[in-house]
Formats: structure tokens, sequence, C-alpha cells
């Protein structure tokens, strides 16, 4: 917790990756903002990014070029959108932060950014990321204006479910539905299927980044997947993992991918049994590590994609 007297005016939160660039090139009333949308910690903005383009991987036509464009709209709007959503995150829990070690430099808690700041920085963030949605077709940008719903009532969740890690599963991967939709211009089975495999995945990876705050989720009464499965953490991640990759075998038989399809998908399977095997639950630097190296996972299923 933060004590009276504790110079944080210009500290990073402990999660930050060490000698980021927003510690070394931003100036300093910049870069508490750019804390606020995890500049700082890229790994939301793959996790958030990734299955979008999987989705536009997988709708392209067959033969067709892949719409490099559009892999670029997603991924700025993937930033500006993690942003917004970390933002409005930060905003809501500006009072159990304070009482997390992991949290208790955030911006807001520490006193770098008032509220009223992170409001304005929040419509900011929001107002590119609309800019960005209505160069997509219609059904696209009715499903990027419904993904706000989900972002609204996460940070609330851990208030009232042990389940939070699914609702963030919910606003997370909606970006393979609309990803599709913006290729595709529809919707059909495979995308509801493509849509839950990154649910169950988010389940199993954001449990690993839960394991990080579970004694001080605990101690002021915050609820998630990791206090509630306990010691048996390891076997309800394993399961997600397995349940993450029968989904994206289904995909892959229904839309008839080719063998570097598969390749790919034993090699995401290989990378799910390190992160299980070696986890260790109760080291905070070992599951931040565990939690982050999802994004290869991620990258290595995008390629697979391509490729099949």
């Amino acid at each position: 917790m933060t004590k009276p007297g504790d110079d944080v005016t210009d500290q990073a939160p402990a999660d930050a990756v060490a000698n980021h660039w927003v510690e070394r090139w931003l100036p300093a009333g910049w870069r508490p903002y750019a804390r606020l949308s995890r500049l700082d910690r890229p790994i939301g903005t793959w996790l958030l990014l990734l299955p979008g383009w999987w989705a536009i991987a997988l709708a392209r036509p067959l033969e067709a070029e892949l719409d490099v464009w559009l892999i670029v709209l997603f991924g700025i709007g993937a930033l500006v959108m993690r942003g917004a959503g970390c933002t409005f995150n930060d905003i809501v829990d500006r009072d159990f932060d304070g009482q997390v070690e992991r949290t208790r430099l955030r911006p807001i808690p520490s006193g770098q950014v008032s509220v009223t700041q992170a409001w304005i920085w929040l419509v900011m963030q929001a107002l590119v990321g609309f800019a960005i949605l209505i160069q997509m077709n219609a059904l696209a940008i009715w499903l990027g204006v419904a993904s706000l719903g989900l972002v609204a009532i996460y940070p609330f969740m851990k208030r009232y479910t042990w389940w939070p890690q699914f609702f963030l599963g919910l606003a997370f991967n909606w970006g393979a539905v609309l990803g599709y939709a913006a290729v595709s211009g529809r919707l059909d089975w495979i995308t509801l299927i493509l849509y839950v495999s990154g649910i169950i995945w988010t389940l199993g990876y954001d449990t690993i980044y839960a394991l990080q705050d579970k004694e001080d989720d605990a101690l002021i009464g915050v609820k998630s997947t990791a206090r509630l499965f306990g010691s048996h953490a390891r076997l309800w991640i394993a399961g997600f993992y397995d349940l993450t990759l029968i989904g994206l075998a289904l995909v892959g038989w229904l839309a008839g991918l080719g063998w570097p399809y598969w390749v790919g998908l034993g090699l995401a399977a290989a990378h799910f049994l390190w992160q299980v095997l070696t986890l260790r639950l109760d080291d905070s630097a070992d599951c931040l590590t565990k939690f982050r190296a999802n994004r290869d996972t991620g990258l290595i299923l995008f390629a697979a994609f391509l490729l099949g």
C-alpha cells in the first residue's frame, strides 16, 4: 500500500516492462497517460489483437491476398481500445488498486493523474477507436459498438463473481467476431467456435495472471479464478488449454485448412504444455512470465491460420 511520504509521482507499476521506451523516451508529463493505457505493458494489446488477426486470416477468400490495411487498422484499434479499457478499469478500481502491491503505483491511486484527467484521456482514445471502426462495413461497425457493453461490465465482475476472467474473455476475444465480419460481411458457426475458443484461452492465461494477486485479493475481498481454484489451478489451466486446442481443431476442420495449420496447432499445444508443466503457482515473477508467453502462442496460431 502507498504510504505517506512515498515519492510515487513518476514511478512505473511493478509489472511494467523494465527499461521500456515509455520510461526512456517520453517526457515526464506524458508517462502517466501512457501507463494508464498500459503502453509499458504491451502484452494486453497483443492478447486483444491476436484473435482479430486470426479471424482476418481465416475469413479471407481462398487464394486471396491478406488485407494488410485491415491488419494495420486492427493493430491501431487494439492499442487505443485496450488503452481506453484499461483507463476505465483504473477509474473503477482506483480504491482497490491502492491496496494491492502490484497495482499501488498505477497513475490514479498514486496521484499521478486525477480521475477527471483519466476520463478525458479515455474519451480521446475512444474517439480514435471510433474513427478506425467507421472505416469498416456496417456489420463490423455495429459489432464494434456492441463490444462497449462488454468492456463496461468487466471491471465490476471481480466484486460479484469468482469468474471475472470469463467476462474478460468475452471482451478480449470480440475481435474474432469483428475481424471475421470485417472481411466477410457475415457471421457463421466457425466465427462462434473461434470466439468461444478464445474465451477459454483467456480463462487459462488470465488465471495465471491472477495468481500474482491471490493473497492481496483475499485480503480486500476481490474474487478471481485463481482464488477459486486454489491449489488445483494448474489442473484447471491445463483443462482450459486443452479445450482451446479442441475448439481450434474444430475450426480448422470446418474451414478445411491445410497441413500447415495443423503443424502450427501442434506447436501451440507444445507451448501450452511448457507453460503448464513449468508454472510455479506461488512465484509471481514466473506467473507474469508465463502469462506474457501467451503472446507467442497467439502469434504461432496466427501463422497457422495464414499458412493453413
